[in-house]
């Protein structure tokens, strides 16, 4: 069995720019407000949305190990 992730969306920093969504279609969404979340907070590990998470211009995402572990943004 592979990595389980935890995917949070800090809404107040993101912009609603939708980069999130082309990169991760099945990963999140875009309300109302234009404001992302992630269709699942906890899934499986996934380049997708590894790639959403690593291109969002404001680093309003952050993914998780079930085990706290940063995955992205990493820890310095």
């Amino acid at each position: 069995m592979g990595d389980r992730w935890h995917v949070e969306v800090d809404r107040s920093v993101c912009i609603g720019s939708g980069m999130c969504v082309s990169h991760a279609p099945d990963g999140f969404e875009l309300d109302s407000a234009r404001q992302s979340h992630p269709q699942t907070a906890d899934t499986d590990a996934n380049e997708l949305l590894l790639a959403a998470a690593e291109n969002c211009p404001v680093e309003a995402i952050a993914i998780r190990l079930e085990s706290g572990e940063p995955v992205f943004p990493p820890e310095d």
